[in-house]
């Protein structure tokens, strides 16, 4: 298995359809940048602090509490 199931999102080649005009199937960048997100350069340590630091900051988020609230009285999610 490959690591955080990076393969399972790699389409193969033949199964781009060529010609096409949207912007996620010119060059080589897609890949590259679900590389990036996925952030394949770092340790599993380095990931999960990272991680931490992310729900950490989006806790303590003015938009979070409010896109909360807004879930909440439009959808009653909580």
């Amino acid at each position: 298995p490959s690591p955080r199931g990076l393969r399972s999102c790699q389409p193969p080649r033949s199964s781009l359809p060529a010609g096409s005009q949207l912007p996620c199937f010119h060059g080589s960048s897609t890949i590259r940048n679900l590389k990036e997100r996925f952030h394949m350069n770092m340790t599993e340590e380095q990931l999960q602090v990272l991680i931490e630091q992310m729900v950490d900051g989006s806790m303590r988020s003015i938009t979070t509490k409010l896109y909360d609230g807004f879930q909440y009285l439009t959808n009653g999610i909580m």
